[in-house]
C-alpha cells in the first residue's frame, strides 16, 4: 500500500501499522506521530493500522531558542 510518510511517498505492505513505518523508517527516538493530522500515542503505534492514502508525520522536538 502507499502512503505519504512525512511527505514523502511511500511503499508499506498491506496490513502495516505505525509500528511497521517506523521501522521501516528507522525513526529514532524522541518523536510524536501523527496520522491524517491526528496524534498517535506512542503505546497506539503497533495497534494502529494504515491505510491507503494516509499522511503520516513524524516530528523530532526542536531546541533552542
Amino acid at each position: 500500500m502507499k502512503i505519504t510518510l512525512n511527505q514523502q511517498a511511500t511503499e508499506l505492505p498491506a496490513h502495516a501499522t505505525v509500528a511497521d513505518a517506523l521501522a521501516q523508517m528507522q525513526a529514532k527516538p524522541p518523536f510524536a506521530v501523527a496520522v491524517n493530522t491526528v496524534f498517535v500515542p506512542k503505546t497506539q503505534y503497533a495497534d494502529h493500522a494504515l491505510n491507503e492514502g494516509d499522511r503520516m508525520e513524524v516530528i523530532s522536538p526542536v531546541t533552542g531558542g
